[in-house]
């Protein structure tokens, strides 16, 4: 069994008595010393690792003065304060050995939009994408577009001074910042707009402020004019360049935008906000080589574009390789299998004339420049074809973190600037130092600024590796100076600050005053940017501690064994805040960064490393584990529940509760570029978990849930009943942990199978049929909760099969084990797939069609059944989509019948692990003259069994509000569907409405022919 992991405590006194002191002074967020969010909080998306000593989460402005205020007294003036948001950066910047300041959790309220002056005022938290769902409402958005932008937040682009696609047209983040509403150390609140510093509250700071730091940039204006080099993407960090505004107003905003939180909290920012562009076309050009994709953005900036964006050969075939690539291969051209470089040139407008006039002035270049190196192009036209181009290109970052083998690419180097007609020979100079160390990498970005985001692919497991990182740095920063460029071009400083004097010479005294101003003990988010003096270091590049440093303690055995989690490099594509993306329900649901799959895979990490440290290999253990007797090890594991219950501490306790929070819906496996599988870690841990500590009963219940539910569809009524019976109900709830359990269907489906003659399929019947009989027949898959609890769904799908002209056998039902999967039991999960498998693959073998109808139950024959049985038997499982979408074709069935509008709600594994069989669904549809659109819904909340857990209620009943309910809410003359069975349980047990499934609508139409 597992030994016991005692997570580390607080390692400061300070700190603990800073947050006491906090709470007695009326604190009213969330003070967390607990190990679980520390180590989700100790990365970003870069290659560090620094564990916090506590988390935080104000609830409001009031809160973070408490913190800033309290900061200044004795004795906690050495305490560390970091703001938070997104945590998205690719430098360290929001990383710290003190205190995280997670601003998203709370302060997230957008609180007022001006339409007609065309501004909107929001909090720090507030995501890039939630703000523009707003704006779009009114025709506008905000306008620095960033790959990150659905979890990047409004405060983090501020700090970071963000800018992205399309720069050149909109600028920076910056660019849009009307005014804004800042905490300083010691508790003030100032406002802060050009011409304008005032306090909030009776303060003197703001003025105070405004003249010191007009002295600092009066006093080195020569030396800003030199420094402070011409980039479209300027230099982030205190930018005295634009202290003073064109019309010579002093605007301290300039020196906040892109200070990393190193000068106090941004709480509130008024921003300017833009009119959408209601036309946009995309025109897609494939080069020979990468190189000359470069050289060329040049010449096409002539045509006078909104952006030019690169991707290169390695980003791209990522990209065939990702559930992206089912949205955006129709748009490409052919010769975009032999490109080496694709250049995405984007053309907006107000008009289609104007918008038709853009393409063809970019068109009229391709066409008079003889440009051999470019072999094909193609274009896009409409806005939503455009948006799906753009999300293949966000998803660039995670998607190099996805490449096979242990090198994978890393940040440290990816978001220099030189000006873009240098961009060609600096990239041709960078690369000739990667392939002098032999490295891979990949490169995209924004050829029209002259960035690129170049990623050298290192084993950050292997020290030697590791220390790649100083030569390559350093070789890096050699080469912008050469071309004039910088090394931060838009991800911020960051640990990389080391450079700031080098870069800034004479100048970086400057920063250092400023720095003094506002911060003189060096407390705010320190070793970034600049220090207050001289007596404080910045952080160095290889002075940091980095996650490899940490995963060189790991076993290769056990890293082998949860590697499904172990690579996730951060990227945070899992805090997706878009409610109707099926993206991490559990993230949308609870807002707590521990139950997202970034959250549980630091986590993991952090579990395997400390069984690695204790000697303990997992291959060994879970063999260990699935030879343990139940009986005989009942008495150590219930003594160790006690250790649970608050005796003792263990870190297994904490892994547990993320784990036990997951859905296991599998959409980060669909979803996540990097293809993070946490339902899979998720059981193995579970395995191993309860090997030293009792299960809870609801775990067996369901568990046995397959294998007992045939004899009790055969006496319904007293189960059913029971199940109704509030005292039993609330016996159920309270010792089992099981609510709303479902209901068996008084619709016997074996009762209908024998009366109307429907066989269950068997080896001398599959013998019996000739080819031409095998061709027309369908065996159907039985999966418990549809076979027992919605009898009239497999009804239906055999009265269509039947009208279209098909033979319909049932096979035996055997339970396919997706449950104990879910909740750890791998011993008898492997039994049940196995016997299952074998039954399958004869089916398969005598040559006819199979086809289950749950979409989660049908797909663990795809995903969880290979790495459990023997790879020879896994069967071919169709989904019914996926088997009608080709029936229908290869027959030649098309019907007009009365056309209903029609709007299907589907389930999150069938949406983000099999995309091609979902949108199958309209294919089927249209065949039979009807029109099905795919509602735009997250998940349902109740996924297989999770809401049926009374520890889950509540959080399930939220998700489901999150999205589903506004469909049911607002679905007029809509016929709504749904294809998963325990999403129709949820509508049903929430809104006591009935949605039918698809083949229940298909059924009833053909009916009335």
């Amino acid at each position: 069994m597992i030994p016991f992991l005692p997570a580390p405590v607080l390692t400061n006194e300070t700190y603990i008595q800073f947050c006491q002191a906090l709470k007695a002074q009326g604190f009213s967020g969330e003070l967390c010393p607990d190990y679980a969010n520390r180590i989700a909080l100790s990365t970003d998306n870069s290659i560090y690792q620094v564990l916090p000593q506590v988390v935080i989460y104000p609830k409001n402005n009031s809160d973070i003065q408490t913190l800033c205020r309290l900061a200044c007294e004795e004795p906690y003036q050495h305490i560390v304060l970091t703001p938070r948001g997104g945590g998205t950066g690719t430098n360290g910047q929001s990383l710290t050995d003190g205190i995280v300041i997670d601003l998203s959790k709370h302060l997230n309220k957008i609180i007022e939009i001006n339409p007609e002056e065309k501004w909107a005022r929001v909090q720090g938290g507030v995501v890039k994408d939630h703000l523009n769902a707003e704006l779009k409402k009114h025709g506008l958005f905000f306008a620095p577009e960033l790959s990150t932008s659905n979890r990047a937040t409004i405060g983090g682009m501020i700090n970071t001074d963000a800018s992205g696609q399309g720069s050149c047209l909109y600028g920076k983040t910056r660019d849009h910042v009307l005014a804004l509403k800042t905490c300083l150390l010691g508790g003030e609140l100032i406002e802060t707009q050009p011409g304008i510093a005032e306090a909030v509250g009776e303060n003197a700071k703001a003025e105070e402020l405004k003249s010191q730091l007009k002295l600092v940039v009066d006093q080195h204006a020569q030396l800003i004019q030199e420094k402070f080099p011409k980039l479209n993407r300027c230099l982030t960090g205190y930018d005295l360049a634009h202290f003073y505004t064109k019309n010579g107003d002093i605007d301290i905003n300039a020196i906040l935008c892109g200070s990393e939180g190193t000068l106090g909290f941004i709480t509130e920012a008024t921003l300017n906000v833009l009119p959408i562009p209601s036309h946009s076309a995309l025109i897609a050009i494939n080069y020979r080589d990468f190189i000359s994709g470069l050289r060329d953005a040049q010449f096409l900036m002539s045509g006078r574009p909104t952006s030019i964006e690169t991707i290169d050969s390695k980003v791209f075939q990522l990209a065939k390789d990702d559930i992206i690539w089912h949205d955006v291969k129709a748009f490409f051209h052919h010769s975009a299998t032999l490109a080496q470089g694709i250049n995405l040139v984007e053309l907006t407008a107000s008009g289609e004339s104007e918008l038709a006039q853009g393409v063809e002035r970019i068109q009229q270049l391709l066409e008079q420049d003889d440009n051999e190196h470019r072999i094909g192009f193609s274009v896009i036209h409409g806005s939503d074809n455009v948006k799906k181009i753009w999300a293949m290109r966000k998803k660039a970052v995670g998607l190099l973190g996805n490449a096979q083998g242990s090198r994978r690419p890393v940040p440290f180097v990816e978001d220099t600037a030189v000006p873009p007609e240098n961009l060609a020979d600096f990239i041709e100079e960078f690369r000739a130092l990667l392939d002098r160390h032999e490295l891979s990498y990949g490169m995209f970005g924004h050829v029209d600024a002259g960035v690129l985001h170049v990623r050298p692919a290192l084993d950050m497991k292997i020290s030697e590796d590791e220390q790649l990182i100083r030569p390559i740095s350093d070789g890096v920063v050699a080469l912008v100076k050469k071309y004039r460029g910088l090394l931060w071009g838009e991800h911020g400083k960051g640990v990389r600050s080391e450079y700031a004097p080098e870069f800034f010479g004479p100048l970086y005294p400057a920063l250092q005053q400023v720095k003094a101003l506002f911060d003189p003990r060096n407390q705010l988010n320190p070793g970034k940017i600049a220090t207050p003096s001289n007596e404080y270091k910045l952080l160095a590049i290889d002075g940091v501690p980095t996650r490899g440093m940490s995963d060189r303690r790991i076993e290769q055995e056990n890293w082998q064994l949860m590697d499904e989690a172990l690579y996730c490099n951060g990227n945070g594509a899992c805090h997706n805040y878009q409610f109707t993306d099926p993206m991490c329900p559990s993230w949308k649901g609870t807002r707590e960064r521990i139950h997202t799959p970034k959250g549980r895979s630091s986590l993991i990490r952090e579990w395997v490393t400390q069984l690695s440290d204790e000697g303990v290999k997992l291959d060994a253990l879970t063999r260990e584990v699935r030879r343990q007797p139940f009986l005989p090890s009942l008495w150590s594991r219930w003594k160790n529940g006690g250790v649970k219950n608050g005796k003792g501490t263990d870190f297994s306790h904490e892994v547990y509760e993320a784990m036990a929070g997951c859905l296991a819906c599998k959409s980060c496996v669909g979803q996540c570029p990097i293809k993070v599988d946490i339902p899979s870690v998720r059981a193995k841990f579970l395995e191993i978990y309860h090997s030293r500590y009792l299960r809870p009963m609801k775990d067996y219940v369901i568990g046995a849930l397959e294998f007992m539910v045939p004899t009790l569809a055969k006496f319904p009524q007293p189960y059913n009943w029971m199940m109704n019976n509030n005292v039993i109900k609330g016996v159920l709830a309270r010792y089992v942990g099981m609510v709303d359990s479902p209901l068996i269907d008084q619709n016997s489906l074996a009762n209908y199978c024998r009366v109307n003659g429907i066989k269950t399929v068997s080896k001398s019947l599959l013998s019996s049929l000739d080819e031409r009989s095998k061709a027309k027949t369908v065996v159907i898959v039985q999966d418990a909760f549809t076979s027992f609890f919605e009898s009239q769904v497999v009804i239906a799908h055999i009265e269509l099969l039947q009208r279209l002209g098909l033979n319909v056998f049932m096979a035996p039902y055997m339970p396919n084990g997706k449950p104990l999967h879910v909740h750890g039991f791998l011993k008898t999960f492997t039994r049940v797939a196995t016997k299952q498998a074998a039954m399958l693959d004869e089916i398969q073998r005598a040559g006819v069609a199979m086809v289950g109808i749950d979409p989660s139950m049908t797909l663990t024959y795809r995903s969880e059944y290979p790495k459990y049985v023997a790879q020879k038997m896994v069967a071919n499982v169709q989904l019914p989509q996926e088997f009608l979408a080709d029936y229908l074709e290869a027959a030649e069935i098309e019907l007009t019948l009365p056309e209903q509008q029609w709007s299907l709600l589907g389930h999150c594994t069938e949406k983000t692990n099999a995309p091609v069989a979902y949108k199958a669904w309209q294919a089927v549809f249209s065949h039979l003259g009807q029109h099905l659109e795919l509602a735009e819904a997250g998940c349902c909340g109740m996924s297989g069994t999770y809401g049926h857990e009374a520890r889950n209620v509540e959080t399930s009943k939220h998700i489901y509000n999150l999205s589903w309910q506004l469909h049911i809410k607002q679905a007029g003359e809509k016929k709504l569907l749904a294809t998963g069975y325990s999403c129709r349980s949820q509508v049903k047990r929430i809104d006591d409405v009935r949605i039918a499934h698809p083949i229940e609508a298909l059924n009833t139409l053909l009916k009335a022919v």
